[in-house]
Parts: C-alpha cells; sequence; structure tokens
C-alpha cells in the first residue's frame, strides 16, 4: 500500500506542470525585445522622414519636456543628430524618434500623431498621463 503511496507521489512530481512553468518563463518563449514606450502612427512618421530628407545630419526627431508653458511642462521637437547615453530610440513604421531619460517618464504611454489641417500643421503628443493641456496642445500638466 505504500509504495503505491509513493508511485503515485513520484508520478506527481514528475508531472509536466512544473516543466510548463519553466517552458513558459524560458527567454526562448518571451519577445525578443520589450514593447515600445510610445506609439508613433504612420502619419507622424511619414512626416519624420520626409524631414529628416532636408536635414542632412539628422537620424530621427528628438522629443523632450522642459518645464514652462500654460500648464506646467511643454514638449519640444528637435532633430536627432547623435544617440547620447541615455537616449531611448523608438523605430516605427521606418522613422526614428529619440527621447532622453528626462523626457521619457513624462512620454511613457504617449502617441506621437501629425496633424496638417485649417488650424495648422503639427505634430500633436496624446499623453494619457497628462492631468491637464492647454489649447494648443503643446503644454501639459503632470502628475
Amino acid at each position: 500500500m505504500f509504495k503505491q503511496i509513493f508511485r503515485k507521489k513520484e508520478k506527481v512530481t514528475d508531472a509536466t506542470d512544473a516543466n510548463a512553468l519553466l517552458d513558459f518563463a524560458d527567454e526562448a518563449n518571451l519577445p525578443d525585445k520589450a514593447p515600445d514606450p510610445f506609439h508613433v502612427t504612420a502619419e507622424a512618421a511619414k512626416k519624420i522622414k520626409s524631414l529628416i530628407k532636408e536635414e542632412p545630419k539628422a537620424t530621427g526627431l528628438r522629443i523632450f519636456v522642459i518645464g514652462g508653458g500654460c500648464s506646467g511642462f511643454q514638449y519640444g521637437f528637435a532633430f536627432a543628430e547623435e544617440l547620447e547615453e541615455d537616449d531611448t530610440n523608438v523605430q516605427q513604421h521606418g522613422a526614428s524618434v529619440v527621447v532622453d531619460n528626462m523626457s521619457y517618464q513624462y512620454i511613457t504611454g504617449s502617441e506621437i500623431d501629425y496633424k496638417d489641417d485649417l488650424q495648422g500643421s503639427s505634430f500633436v503628443i496624446r499623453n494619457p498621463n497628462a492631468k491637464q493641456t492647454c489649447g494648443c496642445g503643446s503644454s501639459f500638466a503632470y502628475g
């Protein structure tokens, strides 16, 4: 009788549940890279690529956050020419968007878009973490 109990235990410990859990956590089952910290729309990527063609040293669009504006912080845009050590470079739709380490925390989860309408043309950042934005869309309150 005891032999049967121990044999059943052996069968349970030999079960593939533990192996399945290890396989699940195996690096081979994980994606090659972490998800991007923000999303670049196809329209924004198209505009970035067209602007870069006009700037010989530019490799992408640099987005940064500085203090100021109507709501406390504002977005800034420049051409990215070289990557700094603490930069995050996101490649989407064939375009490169670079964010420095300080600005990264304010941009995470955002969508970078480009609009061209009767009010003008500009990059637009839809930031789900912004508590308040101003009418022009380039200034926001965080936290």
